[in-house]
């Protein structure tokens, strides 16, 4: 895979790799990221199988966009999106309530998701139109990747390497519980 940006025919070949249940690693704030498209079962099974991550555990979401994530979450009250909006775009996931994809959620009735202000993530998402599963590219329990060559030491041929540089932070997002504004995760 090429560095980002995307030509338009390397983000149609991306497309066409992830609706047919392909996984992509990408740089995201601290780490690459590990992704799939949230809505094919198979892609996220594969991701799941690939980490060695119990898929009990939930899933989160990035996207460019808060506008993204409405198949996947409830409706959120017009009055209550400040405080969503308050953190990103940024390295903040929250954790709201979940319409019906067991897959993402796990065993919890929340989906963790984020809108990234990572610009190759963002721009990853507007270019394929969708949000991704976003977890660090690694082992369960293993130090993350931060780099392409990283990311194929550990996955090899199994994954599609956007190449692009991972950004400043040296921790993973902040999770937040947006129903009772407790910090889960700093």
């Amino acid at each position: 895979m090429q560095r980002y940006p995307l030509t338009a025919a390397q983000a149609r070949v991306l497309k066409l790799h992830l609706r047919a249940g392909g996984v992509v690693a990408y740089p995201t704030e601290s780490c690459y990221g590990l992704g799939c498209d949230p809505r094919n079962l198979r892609a996220v099974e594969k991701l799941l199988r690939l980490k060695r991550r119990a898929r009990s555990k939930g899933l989160i979401l990035v996207a460019d966009e808060f506008a993204r994530f409405k198949p996947y979450v409830l409706p959120i009250p017009p009055d209550a999106q400040p405080r969503l909006l308050a953190v990103w775009p940024g390295p903040h996931t929250w954790l709201l309530p979940a319409r019906h994809w067991p897959w993402l959620t796990g065993r919890h009735a929340t989906l963790a998701v984020r809108v990234t202000a990572h610009p190759q993530a963002a721009g990853l998402c507007r270019q394929l139109g969708m949000a991704l599963v976003s977890t660090s590219a690694n082992r369960s329990g293993a130090r993350p990747a931060t780099s392409a060559r990283q990311v194929r030491a550990i996955f090899g041929q199994n994954v599609a390497v956007v190449e692009g540089r991972v950004g400043t932070r040296k921790r993973p997002s902040t999770v937040m519980d947006f129903a009772s504004g407790k910090i889960l995760r700093a």
